[in-house]
């Protein structure tokens, strides 16, 4: 039997990691991953106005090196057997396009425009868009378009950030015939369709961030998109009018990118997912699995057979799409604006005095690099040794707002019960303990709306790296944590589709079999203390209480 192999790519928020896999035994052969040159040197974000833009050059060169690397890495003669390609994405993350399909920074007048760019997942400038999107899904005039998306419509969506920009830039509105999404994108791009008529569209983008149902006949009418913004008038008829699972075509690879990449030509290019959604399948998830892909963000995805979700609505969450994950199965969508993120927030904030220095003096240069690689694994070996009381800080992990349960942007973190003995370390714990508390309010909201979670998985960096995080997060939720052994889990699922798009399995239960990454530890919650960090947990409710009047008041008196 010849061997036959398959490339993931996942789009992360930093990079792009390339995956090679056995499709027969689901080994893992060889890797590459690039950072995002444009987005490395701070290009085109404004952190104090949550504006973060990634520059489509990004993708394309990064994405095309990663392969380079990967089939480098690899025996002889991997590339003329790879059969597949398979594409996962952060999402939200839309751009807009021409006719032609291609994005506008890709013209020489755009090329430095951040309206131009891929909006990307974690931008909120468009949180009043967000906002007049629910007000009119609620107000009776039109058809309640946040029903399945549960029940409120978020500044990291598609249609509220497409309206945004084109609002705040003329020029974009005019040359965007209409926007697509990056899991979208990647795949017309490797095949050669990008034209938004030929484009294949995923339900998983479509039905999670744009507002695709059946029971309504797709997107929402057009109507209800120029009541957001008459920017959008009549893009629905330049959207799209069908959907695709992952285990489909996309297309095939174009004779150009083959010769890019290195790859044969017509080889299968799958229909694109987000990563969450990926790395579930990736992780060999099924019902009544809760998987956590846990990186700068979590997104968490919890999977229900269709006869439990029914037409029921699940309130809170980031919408319930039927084969936006495993086909044939309902995935629930959630997760954490901010996770891995919010350590990067309180590295940074602990290293501004050393990096003024190292601006000044040469000599502070080499201790600010060693101390910013350092720094987080001193506060988790001084966090570990740290007992928590009671009455002790507490913080909340909302500092770039919270996206589930009940999806609000305008939140920001908070951090109380300090005094004049409260060290880093300490600070450091309450913010590890708060995105825990944030984990068990996501899979609070679920199973308190009668969706069991039987197992619980994890995946991502974070997941592999650091003890500390996932033993409070065992010890706040009450539930033993499965960590899976590939430290490439969504490049790996979305392997296990292009296996399927490329014909090597007949169904993805059956590629997942095979080729899903076992689990490689298991962190076991502590009784006691999770009767303690239950005590705990309603403080951080109590605040989180409190913070959502403060931030009522805020925006109030801004208005």
């Amino acid at each position: 039997m010849d061997t036959r192999y398959v490339i993931g790519l996942d789009f992360g928020s930093d990079s792009v990691r390339a995956l090679i896999v056995n499709s027969r035994t689901g080994g893992e052969v060889a890797e590459g991953v690039v950072y995002y040159p444009r987005w490395k040197e701070g290009k085109y974000s404004v952190f104090a106005e949550s504006q973060f833009r990634h520059h489509p050059l990004d993708y394309i060169e990064a994405m095309t090196q990663a392969v380079q690397e990967a089939l480098n890495q690899a025996p002889e003669g991997v590339a003329k057997q790879v059969v597949g390609i398979g594409v996962d994405t952060t999402g939200s993350t839309p751009a807009p396009v021409d006719e032609q399909g291609q994005v506008l920074a890709l013209k020489p007048e755009f090329a430095e425009n951040p309206n131009a760019m891929f909006v990307l997942w974690k931008d909120h400038t468009s949180v009043s868009k967000a906002d007049l999107i629910n007000e009119l899904a609620h107000s009776g005039q039109f058809t309640d378009y946040t029903k399945f998306i549960g029940g409120i419509y978020s500044s990291e969506w598609f249609w509220a950030k497409a309206a945004w920009v084109s609002e705040q830039d003329p020029q974009v509105a005019e040359a965007a015939y209409s926007w697509v999404e990056l899991c979208d994108w990647v795949p017309a791009l490797l095949a050669g369709n990008e034209a938004p008529a030929q484009m294949r569209r995923g339900i998983c983008a479509a039905g999670h961030k744009a507002m695709w149902h059946d029971s309504w006949n797709g997107l929402p009418d057009q109507a209800f998109l120029s009541a957001i913004s008459p920017t959008l008038d009549g893009i629905r008829e330049r959207m799209f009018d069908q959907v695709y699972a992952s285990d489909e075509k996309a297309g095939e690879l174009s004779q150009e990118w083959a010769d890019k990449l290195g790859l044969p030509a017509g080889i299968a290019i799958a229909i694109g997912e987000f990563d969450c959604h990926m790395g579930a399948v990736g992780a060999g998830a099924g019902s009544y699995d809760l998987v956590k892909v846990i990186g700068t963000s979590t997104c968490d995805i919890l999977m229900a057979p269709t006869d439990v979700i029914g037409e029921r609505q699940i309130d809170g969450i980031c919408g319930q799409v039927l084969g936006s994950s495993m086909p044939g199965l309902v995935a629930l969508e959630a997760g954490q604006s901010a996770f891995g993120d919010l350590y990067a927030w309180y590295r940074r904030l602990l290293m501004w005095p050393i990096e003024q220095l190292a601006k000044d003096d040469a000599q502070y240069t080499a201790l600010a690099a060693e101390l910013d690689d350092k720094i987080l694994f001193m506060l988790t070996q001084a966090a570990e040794q740290y007992q928590p009381e009671l009455t002790g800080p507490i913080a909340l992990d909302w500092h770039n707002g919270r996206r589930t349960p009940y999806a609000n942007q305008r939140l920001t973190g908070e951090l109380s019960a300090l005094n004049l003995g409260t060290d880093a370390p300490t600070i450091f714990h309450s913010l590890v303990e708060a995105t825990a508390h944030g984990a068990k309010a996501i899979m609070d909201c679920m199973t308190s709306q009668d969706v069991q979670v039987d197992r619980v998985l994890a995946l991502g960096g974070i997941a592999k790296k650091s003890r500390l995080v996932m033993q409070l997060c065992a010890d706040v939720m009450g539930r033993s944590i499965d960590v899976v052994e590939s430290e490439q889990c969504c490049a790996l699922g979305a392997a296990i589709f292009a296996a399927v798009a490329a014909g090597e399995y007949a169904s993805t239960a059956d590629a997942q079999a095979v080729m899903a990454s076992p689990i490689a530890s298991r962190f076991e919650p502590d009784a006691e203390r999770h009767d303690f960090y239950q005590k705990r947990y309603e403080l951080y409710r109590q605040l989180g209480g409190y913070t959502e009047e403060l931030t009522e008041t805020r925006t109030q008196l801004n208005s």
